[in-house]
C-alpha cells in the first residue's frame, strides 16, 4: 500500500511550476547592495585623497 509521491520532477510542466513557487519576483530596480557598495568605495577614497593632501 505504498503512495505515489507527488514528484515535481515528473514533467518540465510540472517542475516549472514547483520552482517557480519557492521563489518571489524579482524586481527590475536597482541592486541596492551594489549601490551601497560603490558609495562606501567613493566615501573611502574621498577620506584617503583629503588625508593624502594634509601631509
Amino acid at each position: 500500500m505504498s503512495e505515489t509521491p507527488n514528484d515535481p520532477a515528473g514533467s518540465t510542466t510540472q517542475f516549472q511550476y514547483f520552482a517557480q513557487q519557492g521563489q518571489p519576483e524579482k524586481s527590475s530596480g536597482p541592486n541596492m547592495g551594489l549601490i551601497i557598495g560603490v558609495v562606501a568605495v567613493v566615501v573611502v577614497v574621498a577620506i584617503l585623497a583629503v588625508a593624502f593632501m594634509m601631509l
